[in-house]
Formats: structure tokens, C-alpha cells, sequence
């Protein structure tokens, strides 16, 4: 069970054996370059604005790596800096973000959270060389242009789409579904791997009713949710982001709409379960299997709750990703980039999220992906497709 707890709200300081730098906007100055005994990595995400939780997820995840290889004398005999890059979710801002990590000597970041963001933010890595991965952007773009210096630790939506599609099939018997997104390049693409799914799984027997995009950061969806319950939909499915979702399933709830939710990992996150209240009841999400009941994971979750609480559901996942980065780093004998992502690629973890191991893309091996239900204001998982 994944508990709900509140955000954690953190101070901007230097903590522990990590020295932490922030770019918190555009216009900020930048960093330098780093000091001949140190060496730079960076995590970025949304760590102000209302998807600010996951961000600050990233950044513990990162943050508490750092600090467990810094204890250890660091990474090549010197101590690593940590930047930390608040991209807004927002593409432009991610590149600049981007560009002040490569002026200021970062040899490999942790991130972004967003796919719209990691997307435009590799292009600027991939020019410089610079290892990026990602422990949370799941649109099969980020891996699929050929670039040998991005990666990621989680899914990808082509494979949670499949999973979701089955579900709805298999488990819920539906026949009509709605299928709404938040227009973003994750949310729109997951969409369509469901939908591109769901034609598949369903042999032709369940029909899309509907089929439309909402705005990210809108906050009044009951004109289209009355359109949805118009269709009289078995269930809708949702492509997007939490502070959204909660308040689709809240406003479907007003408008009649009876029919449950399913989504993505975006949306399985506390502030979810804070936004809807009680609608949240029943929502169905998928996700990977729950990290914090892994053997490996104990330690770390111990430390981690320690120093920041409860840990969000992607902060083993930069934890994890941070892990791959420095010891690729300490492997290849040098900050090259290119160096460093070769090490990458032919690297074997077993981190606390399971066995890490890249294809030539830069996707992992093997990943998993289970659907789970919001249940008395916690995330429980439900159910898991049938070989996992």
C-alpha cells in the first residue's frame, strides 16, 4: 500500500554532504564552473507550480544519493555537487535549464519529470554531450531518436498503455469508453497508446464514445465531463497529470458522471487523493509494482523517511537514476561524456526499483507495470497482467 501523506515542504539550503545550487528561474545567475575538487551533477523537474511535489520527489531521490556517495569520499576521489533545476514543466523553461546545467560543467543530470520537458531538454544534452536520464518521462520519444546519451529508469507509455487497455477489457468488461488528455506530450500520447491499445485488446468489441484534450491548468472541466456522461461510457480514461485528475473525477462526480476513471502514472500521487476527496474512491491507475516493499529498497526507504517522510512514488526512481549516473561516472574513470554514457549503456544495476539494465536505446530491459486503485484514500495495488 502506498500511503497518502501531506507534502513535504523543504528549505532551499545546503544539507548534509551535499552542496546544493538552485536555478530557479530564466533569469537567475548561473553557477560557475565547479572547482577542480568537485564534481557537478544536476536533477531537474517542476519543483515550483502546482506538479511542485513531483519535483521535489526528484530532488530528495537525487539528493539523498548524492549524499550516500559524498559519505563514501564521492565519485573519482572528489566531492559532487548537486544543481537542482526548476523547469516549471514547462518546455522552454526546461531548456533554459538545460543550457545553464551545460554552462556551469554538469557532466550528467538526473531528469526531467515531464515528458515535454525532457524531450526539448535532451536536445540541448545531446548537443553537449551530456548524460541525461530521466526517472519519470514515459513517451516513447524521449529513447526513440537515436540518441546514445538518454535514458530512462521507468516504462514507457506504449508498454502502460497496453496494460491499461487490457484492464478495461479483461477486468472492467467495458464496451463504450471515453478517452480525455491534457493536450501535453505525455498525457496526449498516452492517451493514444491507449486508445491504440484498447483497439486492439478489444478485437473490435469496444467502441471510443469520445474522444477530446482539456487544458492543463484549468480548473472548471464539467462542461466536458457533461459531454462525456452524454456518451454513457463504461469508463473514461484520462491521459495527464494529478492536479488535474483530481479534479475530473471531483467534477464528474457533480455532474453525474458515474463511470470510473482510469489513468496513468501521472496521476498516482497523494495530492490526487487530496484534490478529488472522496471521488477518488475507485480510480484506477497503472503504475509499476510498489518499491517500498522490495528488500532492496529497505535501507533507503528507512533513510529516506528520515531525512524527508514519505517518499512520493518516483523518488526511488531518481534515486535509482542518480545511482546509475555516478556509478558510471566512477566505472568509466572520467567525466567525458561520451565515456560516461558508453558506461551507461553497458552497465548492470540492481538498485531498489529492481534490476537496471539498457537496451540500445536507452530503455531498460525489463519494466512492469500493474494497475492499482485509490481505496479509503490510499493507492493499493489491484491488479497485474497476466506473465508478470
Amino acid at each position: 500500500m502506498m500511503r497518502v501523506s501531506e507534502q513535504t515542504a523543504y528549505p532551499w539550503v545546503t544539507l548534509g554532504l551535499v552542496a546544493v545550487s538552485i536555478f530557479a528561474s530564466v533569469g537567475g545567475a548561473g553557477c560557475g564552473r565547479p572547482s577542480v575538487d568537485t564534481i557537478r551533477v544536476a536533477v531537474a523537474g517542476p519543483m515550483t507550480g502546482d506538479q511542485s511535489k513531483q519535483g521535489t520527489d526528484l530532488k530528495n531521490g537525487v539528493e539523498l544519493a548524492v549524499t550516500d556517495w559524498n559519505e563514501k569520499g564521492g565519485v573519482l576521489g572528489k566531492r559532487i555537487e548537486l544543481l537542482v533545476g526548476d523547469d516549471q514543466h514547462d518546455p522552454k523553461q526546461a531548456v533554459a535549464i538545460a543550457n545553464k546545467f551545460v554552462n556551469s560543467g554538469v557532466v550528467g543530470v538526473v531528469g526531467h519529470w515531464n515528458s515535454s520537458a525532457s524531450i526539448p531538454a535532451s536536445e540541448v544534452y545531446h548537443g553537449a554531450n551530456i548524460s541525461m536520464i530521466t526517472p519519470a518521462s514515459t513517451n516513447p520519444q524521449v529513447t526513440d531518436r537515436g540518441y546514445t546519451n538518454v535514458f530512462r529508469v521507468c516504462g514507457r507509455d506504449d508498454q502502460q498503455g497496453k496494460v491499461a487497455a487490457e484492464f478495461v477489457v479483461t477486468q472492467l468488461k467495458a464496451k463504450r469508453v471515453a478517452v480525455l488528455h491534457d493536450k501535453t506530450t505525455y498525457g496526449q500520447g498516452l492517451a493514444d497508446e491507449f486508445k491504440k491499445s484498447l483497439n486492439a485488446s478489444g478485437g473490435g468489441r469496444v467502441e471510443v464514445v469520445y474522444y477530446s484534450g482539456i487544458t492543463q491548468g484549468d480548473k472548471d472541466f464539467r462542461g466536458v465531463l457533461t459531454t462525456v456522461a452524454s456518451k454513457k461510457p463504461d469508463v473514461y480514461f484520462f491521459g495527464g497529470i494529478y492536479p488535474e485528475g483530481g479534479l475530473l473525477v471531483k467534477q464528474a462526480r457533480e455532474v453525474g458522471l458515474k463511470a470510473p476513471m482510469v489513468s496513468g502514472d501521472g496521476v498516482i500521487d497523494p495530492v490526487f487523493v487530496q484534490i478529488a476527496g472522496e471521488a477518488a474512491e475507485g480510480t484506477y491507475l497503472t503504475f509499476s509494482p510498489d518499491t517500498t516493499k522490495l528488500p532492496t529498497a529497505q535501507e533507503v526507504l528507512k533513510k529516506y523517511r528520515a531525512r524527508y517522510g514519505e517518499p512520493g512514488p518516483y523518488s526511488f526512481y531518481a534515486y535509482d537514476a542518480a545511482q546509475v549516473l555516478l556509478r558510471a561516472i566512477q566505472s568509466a574513470g572520467t567525466t567525458d561524456g561520451s565515456k560516461i554514457s558508453q558506461a551507461i549503456h553497458i552497465s548492470r544495476y540492481d538498485g531498489i526499483t529492481g534490476r537496471l539494465q539498457f537496451d540500445s536505446k536507452g530503455d531498460l530491459l525489463t519494466t512492469q507495470y500493474v494497475v492499482w486503485i485509490t481505496k479509503n484514500g490510499t493507492f493499493e495495488e489491484f491488479w497485474a497482467p497476466s506473465g508478470t
